[in-house]
């Protein structure tokens, strides 16, 4: 490299010598220009070089998409600046390619260890914010000059103490140090503020300015450079790509409420983005990506050191394999029918997809084996359907109107190929619905786009809102026109799972600049409404906007601002929202409406008792009762949505309002209040719950209760009490055998009682008459054991026979009866 240089410098001297010469000079003129060419050459050949961004993608999980483009030439390096935690990124997804049939030699960047670990190679055992005596006490056997008090000592550091010093009424701790000189003595000299240390070793000396630089590079920028390696001939096109960590692009709407009812409201959004990554974006293309890839951070750049135990050498070792593991309603409408041929035969197997007004699917099923095909939950609006089946031709119906409830559409095709098309107004056929049709939303339009000026803001509307007196020239008709020659900066896609909105014209955006860039403007279907759920505990609802995105966009969420008669409303926030669908979104406070909500709760009472098997199940109802009161004070009509809970286990009786739409934990109900006017929402639930009993655990007094209660009817009240007179015949029985068991056991404890005087009057003058008393009665006692035993057996099976006479009768009984 020196040389090269060496030889331009030459060149351009012999260049300025020449300079005012004759033409008999000019041969050596031209040949210093061609020298200092060729060195030109050469070292443009060999220079490293940076390599410009061309495209950015921005995404939602904080990290970036980056590619650079350029040209290289020869053998020569590029580079890109990174600091630490964006080389980290850039290492996990780098990607390089020569374009032109070079090749790439390699990639390094500059590594640095960890401080504690570069500090850890010393020799000093010193950490990153070390003490004098923690400094000191590393140099233990290091030759030092300690100079105190106009005396100065030279020898080898022995050690360095801490000592008190006390008096009368004080102590003070001070470090000592203790030197060995060459001559044998120990001097012990107190660090004081006078006292001071030189070290004497050059070695030494060396080691503490190696120490002290390390920790003064901790506070250098963190800039890391990546270089890459390029081999080949000539000119040739290089591309890289990486991801990278940045600031997370933000999103911002504008709703423009129109003045006229026939129009629709203006959705603008914008998108905030800022260049941190330390370089200039110069005429690059930027999408911006609303989703969220999985990322992470992993510090690859770091050098990393694992901990290795120390272990004996062992007669043999080995290495024990480890495994690693491996990597909800929206609607009440429904819409049904029956897929024919011309014959009136049907047609199983049909494919049928039901398309949103901008032909985008949102649900699809195929016809069962008996033509029949079924979609639910669907939210009022117009949509298409459309057929297909092998053999037949693509059949499309327009205008399919959903309404609250069932809908039905029947359907026939016409043989012929899939390629023809037939589309049919489903106005002009017989859809049945349970209830009035409401008309959906056409699809939208797009105005003429502006210029995209650099650093990313389009000409139009800002981000700002209005209010106030206009200004000569300036009226609400003029600003509505210009907002509808406004068109997005960007166009939009799907990937995937992701949306992504890329913009049209290249952007230029400075290194540590933001920009606001308008990537959506398109007309939707909104419906101003006020919005209930009891949460702001004043009575007052919210105004609302029933938004449902009529583009083909995804709209990312953000915050959004209201505008309505070309003054702020109002401002909230929103979640993302795919193409066709609704929301509901909030900006402000109804000041004109104000709700109540009243519970009503009715006690349980059974609905019905059935009897199966010996087991009686009573089911019970809970009924509750709520009832919304809304007052409109305005001298305008209010469309109120309520938002009442939908609980687990609780249904809506037959006689309540169908709900417009259902959430996962919400209904959502439509009442329409008129100016000056209250009305009243009564939304009545139930939910049911059961009891078992089993029969043969009842008794009389049981019975009687259910019976006051009216839980049982007549007819289940004769059941039960036939089943208990059979229990107690079984009882009385049972008793009855309990008795004659026990006078059994009275005689044989009787009889014990015999014997064992029997035993005693062995010898006795008295032995022999009562030895003959005693057997007479024994005697008796056994003819009453065995009439006893005979009349525990008759009963014990008449109980038998009552007892299976009872199974029969439980068996048997079987009651369903509604109270």
């Amino acid at each position: 490299m020196k040389k090269i240089f060496l030889a331009l410098n030459l060149a351009v001297l012999c260049a300025v010598v020449s300079h005012g010469q004759t033409k008999a000079n000019e041969p050596a003129k031209d040949a210093a220009h061609a020298a200092a060419a060729q060195a030109s050459a050469a070292t443009e050949e060999n220079a490293s070089a940076k390599l410009p961004v061309r495209r950015v993608v921005l995404y939602k999980n904080g990290v970036g998409y980056f590619e650079h483009l350029g040209r290289v030439r020869g053998n020569q390096d590029v580079h890109i600046d990174f600091t630490s935690g964006q080389l980290n990124d850039a290492l996990e997804s780098l990607t390089v390619l020569d374009l032109s049939g070079g090749r790439i030699n390699g990639v390094d960047y500059n590594s640095e260890a960890p401080l504690a670990r570069r500090l850890a190679s010393l020799r000093l055992a010193l950490g990153e914010k070390p003490t004098v005596a923690e400094f000191l006490g590393a140099l233990r056997g290091a030759r030092l000059e300690v100079k105190s008090g106009g005396a100065s000592i030279t020898g080898r550091l022995l050690s360095v103490e801490r000592k008190t010093r006390t008096g009368t009424n004080w102590a003070v701790e001070t470090d000592v140090i203790s030197l060995v000189t060459d001559g044998g003595e120990v001097h012990t000299v107190e660090l004081s503020p006078a006292a001071t240390v030189r070290i004497a070793e050059h070695d030494l000396q060396i080691e503490v300015g190696k120490y002290l630089g390390l920790v003064a590079s901790a506070r250098e920028q963190d800039l890391r450079r990546m270089t890459i390696s390029t081999a080949g001939t000539g000119e040739r096109n290089l591309y890289v790509s990486y991801i990278s960590e940045v600031p997370i692009w933000k999103t911002t709407y504008r709703i423009v409420l129109p003045s006229k009812p026939e129009k629709k409201p203006l959705l603008q959004g914008w998108a905030i983005i800022d260049n941190t990554v330390g370089e200039d974006w110069n005429d690059v293309e930027l999408s911006l990506v609303a989703g969220a890839p999985h990322s992470f951070i992993q510090p690859l750049s770091q050098p990393y050191y694992g901990r290795r135990p120390v272990v004996p050498l062992p007669e043999s070792a080995q290495l024990t394999p480890q495994t690693h593991a491996a990597t909800l309603i929206s609607g009440s409408g429904q819409l049904s029918g029956v897929v024919t041929d011309a014959a009136g035969a049907v047609i199983p197997g049909t494919t049928v997809k039901l398309l949103d007004e901008n032909d985008n699917q949102i649900a699809e099923t195929s016809a069962d084996g008996a033509g029949r095909y079924s979609f639910s939950a669907l939210s009022v609006g117009s949509y298409s359907l459309r057929l297909m089946r092998s053999g037949f031709k693509d059949t499309l119906f327009r205008d399919v109107n959903i309404a609250p409830g069932g809908n039905r559409l029947d359907a026939q095709l016409q043989v012929g190929s899939v390629a023809e098309t037939v589309t049919v107004e489903a106005s002009a056929l017989a859809v049945q619905t349970s209830s009035a049709e409401v008309s959906g939303v056409r699809a939208s339009r797009v105005a003429n786009r502006p210029h995209v000026l650099a650093g990313g803001v389009g000409s139009g509307m800002g981000g700002g809102t209005g209010g106030g007196a206009f200004r000569a020239g300036l009226s609400p008709a003029s600003l509505e026109a210009a907002r509808t020659l406004m068109e997005a900066a960007a166009s939009g896609q799907g990937l995937g799972d992701l949306f992504e909105y890329k913009l049209k014209d290249r952007v230029t955006l400075k290194k540590n600049k933001s920009a606001l860039v308008p990537i959506v403007q398109t007309d939707v279907a909104a419906e101003k409404v006020s919005l209930w759920n009891g949460t702001s505990g004043a009575g007052r609802p919210l105004r609302a906007l029933w938004l449902t995105n009529t583009s083909a966009l995804t709209l990312d969420g953000g915050s959004f601002a209201v505008l309505e008669d070309e003054a702020f409303a109002g401002e909230g926030l929103a979640d993302p929202i795919k193409p066709g669908e609704r929301r509901l979104i909030s900006y402000a406070t109804d000041l004109g409406l104000q709700v109540e909500s009243k519970l009503e709760s009715k006690q349980q009472h059974v609905l019905r008792v059935k009897i199966v098997h010996g087991m009686m199940t009573q089911t019970r109802e809970e009924r509750e009762q709520n009832v919304y009161i809304a007052r409109n004070e305005d001298t305008k009509p209010r469309m109120l949505v309520i938002e009442h809970p939908a609980r687990s286990g609780w249904k809506l009786d037959a006689e309540a309002p169908a709900p417009e739409e259902q959430t996962a934990d919400l209904y959502r109900f439509r009442v329409n209040v008129a100016p000056k006017h209250t009305e009243r929402l009564t939304v009545q639930e139930s939910q049911t719950l059961e009891t078992q009993v089993v029969v043969t655990n009842l008794n009389d007094d049981q019975i009687a209760f259910f019976s006051k209660e009216k839980s049982i009817n007549a007819e289940v009240e004769q059941a039960l009490r036939k089943i208990v007179a059979q229990k107690n015949v079984l009882a009385k029985l049972q008793a009855q055998i309990n008795a004659r068991g026990q006078d059994v056991n009275r005689i044989v404890q009787d009889q014990g009682r015999l014997r064992e005087n029997m035993k005693a009057l062995k010898g006795t003058p008295e032995e022999k008459a009562l030895t003959q008393r005693y057997t007479q009665e024994l005697d008796r006692q056994e003819t009453d054991l065995a009439n006893l035993r005979k009349e525990i057996q008759g009963l014990e099976a008449q109980r038998d026979k009552e007892k299976e006479k009872l199974d029969t009768m439980v068996e048997e009984l079987a009651l369903d009866a509604t109270l």
